[in-house]
């Protein structure tokens, strides 16, 4: 059994609950088939296994470095990434006409979930890479297509994203980076930019001929002065390096790296402080400033910056669910093979008796089945909604506008869950793999305790949690008058009412479950917008975000609760029944053990505390 991720779970997934050789039906998916599917599944596991997972430790242990004129890291991480951009990974779910494969999008994302659960560092590049080649597919010119993406998509450029500033993080209309206006180019209208950015993840290295830097920045008003706000956001292209009219590569712009930030965990991945306009070295015609091609419209900045924003928060949560996955696997098999103890039916208190099996224990197996309720759900999710963007994709291409609006709103409002939920309890369940562990669990020689590292920064990246509650009870559930709320909730009573109408009396005490845990987020919802008091209705907004985190959730386990029970009603192959059945007690104990959490929290929010809005600095 591989112990980074489960290829008999993903398949589940896949091809029995999510049914995604149904996408082939689609015109732009049509050459494939389930035996294309296998085969890039087959690839990204048989490299992640060989050359991404066997340096995760080494690369956490030695820390990219920087000598003042260069980072250097541990070779094993441009081995990996080689081999991945040369199995044309980096473009598998493009064009044709971009090198790439046209995979749907929730098989490219079943495959790279490999590579986050195997070295959740070095996949860093490859992940921002393939989010800023989306966004200038969807906004770029044609010159900036050819001159940056397709040599990203070839593996020849890495790709970042530059928001945060050291004075401003989350607060994004507080940036001061500017640019001015200096000449139209072929690269599109070129400006030169001036400022700090932070927290640049992949921001500097040796790892490939170019890095083409996405950058938020102000332009200047007809005073010289930065427009407040969000409106004076404009996004640019700032290259490590000029290119040329012919492709080549061109003088070192002036893109400086003034440090290297050191993170408890992704240490792979190089996080860098950069700053622009400021390295006099790299000025080869006198001129101040970095060179950078606008991006989109000028003030639009933010808005073309939300689809690579929002594609790293779904892919977040991705990566949480993996790092979830594979400690919880870890962890299985580590309490298949412990010896430690005995139970009241293996001896008792009798120290002649054989020792029991960790797993033997039932509040390793309590444990265990968490992590399993956690992960296993926390992957389904993220597929479920990388399947809802093709689907998006198809009916937009079909031209059928209602059904393409139905699956943009049903994303927009699984965004902040999709994200937050796996970053907060994928994060337990780390933490629940290194219990199992015991002491063990906290030493550097064992893998656990990376993982948690790993995953803590998770809450952080792309929004905190914080963050992410403001956006769901602030706008997404009241966009367009509630109407994805209400696309949501009729997904979700689908799933009840199959579940009523089967024969498995579990799965109708669920749907019951299921159905007044809905209809009372609805309620409350309603409490909270009622109060008249935008900031009291916020004030517990992340509380919000964890209990509507968790009726998806259910939702997600009785779905593959149905898939499951029905597959044992079919009578499946011997071999398949343990899966099903555990599929089963996963659904059981999130239902019986998670899902009851909500009740108190409801409570509390409808109940409009002010605690938390009440309580004044002076009082800490």
């Amino acid at each position: 059994m591989s112990l980074i991720l489960s290829r008999r779970d993903l398949d589940f997934m896949l091809y029995e609950w999510l049914r995604v050789e149904a996408l082939t039906e689609i015109p732009r998916y049509a050459d494939h088939s389930r035996e294309t599917f296998d085969a890039a599944l087959d690839t990204c596991e048989k490299i992640a296994t060989e050359l991404f997972a066997t340096h995760n430790k080494k690369s956490d242990q030695h820390e990219p470095h920087f000598d003042g004129e260069t980072v250097s890291l541990i070779p094993e991480v441009k081995t990996a990434l080689d081999a991945f951009s040369a199995a044309g990974l980096m473009a598998a779910g493009q064009d044709y006409e971009l090198g790439g494969m046209q995979l749907p999008l929730v098989v490219e994302k079943a495959g790279f979930a490999w590579f986050m659960a195997a070295n959740v560092g070095t996949a860093g590049y490859p992940f921002l890479t393939i989010g800023n080649a989306n966004l200038l597919l969807t906004y770029g010119t044609p010159a900036q297509i050819d001159a940056f993406v397709r040599p990203e998509m070839d593996g020849r450029f890495f790709g970042t994203m530059c928001l945060s500033e050291p004075q401003a993080g989350s607060s994004l209309s507080d940036i001061t980076t500017r640019a001015e206006y200096e000449v139209e180019s072929p690269l599109g209208v070129q400006y030169r930019l001036r400022g700090n950015k932070m927290w640049i993840s992949g921001g500097e290295h040796e790892l490939s001929g170019n890095i083409v830097h996405l950058v938020l920045a102000k332009i200047p008003g007809p005073d010289g002065r930065l427009i407040s706000g969000v409106k004076g956001i404009s996004l640019f292209i700032v290259p490590k390096y000029l290119v040329n009219d012919d492709g080549s590569l061109g003088e070192h712009n002036d893109v400086v790296l003034a440090g290297l930030n050191h993170k408890m965990g992704h240490r792979g991945t190089t996080n860098c402080l950069l700053n622009f306009g400021e390295g006099i070295k790299y000025r080869p015609d006198g001129k101040a400033g970095a060179i950078g091609y606008l991006v989109g419209e000028p003030g639009q900045g933010l808005a073309c910056m939300f689809h690579m924003m929002n594609e790293a928060r779904i892919g977040v949560g991705l990566g949480a669910a993996t790092l979830g996955y594979t400690g919880y696997l870890h962890a299985l098999d580590y309490a298949r093979n412990r010896p430690q103890g005995r139970t009241a039916g293996r001896g008792g208190k009798d120290p002649a008796s054989p020792q029991a099996k960790l797993v033997e224990h039932a509040d390793i197996r309590r444990m265990l089945l968490a992590q399993k309720s956690y992960a296993e759900g926390a992957l389904a999710l993220n597929l479920y909604c990388a399947k809802r963007v093709d689907e998006e994709r198809a009916a937009h291409a079909a031209g059928d506008a209602q059904a393409c609006e139905r699956a943009t709103l049903l994303l927009d409002i699984l965004t902040p869950i999709a994200k937050s939920w796996p970053s907060q309890w994928c994060l337990e369940a780390n933490s629940l793999a290194i219990q199992v562990h015991g002491g063990y669990g906290y030493t550097r020689e064992y893998n656990v305790e990376q993982f948690y590292r790993d995953n803590r920064l998770n809450p952080i990246h792309e929004g905190t949690h914080g963050i992410q509650g403001l956006d769901l009870l602030g706008r997404k559930v009241v966009l367009k008058e509630g109407a994805a709320l209400g696309i949501l909730r009729d997904t979700m009573q689908a799933a009840v009412e199959c579940a009523r109408a089967c024969a498995d009396a579990a799965l109708n005490e669920y749907a019951g479950v299921l159905d007044s845990a809905t209809a009372r987020l609805a309620q409350v919802t309603r409490q909270l917008w009622a109060a008249g008091e935008p900031a009291l209705t916020l004030a517990n907004a992340s509380l919000y975000l964890e209990a509507f985190g968790h009726v998806v959730m259910a939702w997600v386990w009785l779905e593959q609760a149905l898939v499951a029970s029905a597959a044992l009603a079919g009578g499946k192959h011997a071999q398949d029944d343990a899966f099903y059945r555990g599929k089963l007690a996963a659904a059981a104990y999130f239902f019986r053990w998670e899902l009851p959490r909500v009740t108190a929290q409801f409570d509390l929010l409808a109940s409009l505390d002010r605690t938390t809005l009440d309580m004044q600095d002076a009082w800490f």
